[in-house]
Formats: C-alpha cells, structure tokens, sequence
C-alpha cells in the first residue's frame, strides 16, 4: 500500500519554490509491543469513552474544538476558520539559512523525521538541484514551517538522494548540561587514564559502522514471553549478572584496553585467513 502524505505545501528558498509533501521517516507500529489496559479480575478490556455531563456518551462527529475565555464560558472553533488564518507562507517550509552538516547539536532534535518529496513532474528538477548543490557543498538548511497547527524550526538535510525534514527544538526549550548535571572537576584527570581512555576509544572505533546490526533484543524477548505465556509455559527467570561498581579505574582500563586488541587481532587473523583455511576451521567445528 503506498504510504500517505503527512504535509504537502512549498519548499521555499528566496524566489524559488517547490511543491513537496511529507512522509513520516518512521514505519507505523515500528514492530512495537503495544499493550492494552484490561480488568485484572475479568480480564476485559477498559473503555474510555467521551461523556458529555447532561447527554451522556458522545460520537466523534458531535464533537467541536473550543476556547475558554472566561470559567465556563467557550466559544467553539472550526477548522475551517483557522484553515482561513494560514497565508502562503504558512504552506511553505521557509529556509532561512545553511550551516555545516554538523553545526547543530543533536539536543535539539526532537525525534520526528520526515522525507520530503516532490509533488508533482515540474517539482522534480527543482527538487534534484537542491538535493545536489546541498550534497556538493556538504550543508544543511535551516527554516521554519506550520506542521499539524504549530510552528516547527525544522532543519532539511539530504539523506541518499532525498531531503529529509528533521524537527527541532527552539533553543529556549533545552535546559543548559550544567542545570542538570552541575559543575564537574575536570582538573584532576591523570594523564595515564586519559591515555587509556583515548586507546581503549580508538581500539574499539569501527572502520565500517551499519547500524542495521543493531536490533530491539528486549522486543524479541518479550515477544517470546508472549508465545510461552499462550502455551502455558512456565516463565523462568533469566540469571541477572550484577553491575560491579569500577573501585580502580587504571585497572579497570587496561582490562579493558587489552580485550579490545586481543578481539581486533583475532578479527584482523580471521580476515587474513585463505578461503582454504576458513573451510577447514568450520569442518573441523562440526565435526567436533
């Protein structure tokens, strides 16, 4: 089924606009667990229902948006009505600036991704020089646009070809580091830890990084709680190693340091190791 537009107005950047629309980056559901709320005694599902005090249950479509502008006194508020308060520029995604592909700290995203499309066969060459003058020069823009109601700061980066439309956060929205987490001694850190510290780093950084390998094992597990709970399985409790608190650190990173080569050096054997050589590993594994 082809996926649905979530927005659809103008990408626009001083006198040149192009028609988009904008599909959310995230599938549906994401292969998330959802639970529902049920009656522990009868084990049937809890309802919430929308309950006008003199009428009772009312239906959606007897439902109307409203302000409070005095205790108890609304006036009601269509969506036509404030379809008609968005001027143009209320349709556009507005860049206003570029900066360098990392110049904005991922704080301020907010979670949401769109990929913006062009809407329509005249949309799409405007659309492909932007993608390629944004790729060339390696920036990303830096706008403002109404999405569901409110006005977003949004960021468009290319992403393989495409744009895509990143939420972001006004800045008076994030809270300082230092509100949170206070002042820290930075002072006093002991050259050798540091030098540990930045080895054990570039002993573990990857070459090639593909976040594909990285999957929702929790999910997976709850998933099979599911299926023995349905068969009436016997759930047994998983050994929980516990945390160690690091008592010394110096130790701690060596340990540490000399693990991560020791792995790189078995991964560097087994990628030198002929065609030949890795066949007879394996037989040997399985006939063990």
């Amino acid at each position: 089924m082809a996926a649905r537009s979530s927005w659809k107005g103008y990408l626009r950047l001083s006198l040149v606009s192009v028609p988009v629309q904008a599909f959310n980056a995230a599938e549906s559901g994401g292969g998330e667990l959802h639970f529902h709320q049920l009656h522990a005694s009868c084990h049937n599902r809890i309802r919430y229902q929308k309950i006008c005090p003199v009428h009772g249950e009312v239906p959606n479509d007897e439902i109307v948006r409203g302000y409070e502008y005095a205790k108890g006194q609304y006036i009601v508020i269509d969506d036509d009505e404030v379809d008609k308060l968005r001027t143009a520029s209320d349709r556009a995604i507005n860049i206003d600036t570029f900066v360098a592909a990392d110049a904005i700290d991922p704080v301020y995203f907010d979670g949401r991704t769109y990929y913006l499309a062009p809407d329509g066969a005249m949309a799409n060459k405007p659309y492909a020089v932007l993608v390629e003058a944004l790729e060339h020069l390696n920036r990303w823009a830096v706008g403002q646009a109404v999405f569901f109601g409110r006005e977003q700061l949004v960021l468009i980066r290319p992403r393989e070809g495409v744009l895509c439309v990143e939420m972001l956060h006004y800045a008076q929205q994030i809270r300082a580091a230092g509100d949170v987490v206070g002042e820290l001694d930075s002072s006093a850190v002991p050259k050798e830890e540091l030098r540990l510290a930045t080895k054990l780093i570039e002993s573990s950084t990857r070459k090639k990084f593909d976040l594909a390998q990285y999957h929702d094992q929790y999910t997976q597990r709850v998933q099979q709680l599911i299926a023995a709970k349905v068969e009436g399985k016997e759930i047994v409790k998983a050994p929980r190693d516990e945390e160690s608190p690091v008592i010394n650190l110096m130790d701690a990173l060596r340990k540490s340091v000399a693990q991560t080569q020791g792995r790189g050096k078995k991964t560097a054997a087994l990628s030198r190791a002929t065609p030949a050589a890795k066949r007879r590993r394996t037989t040997k594994r399985r006939t063990a």
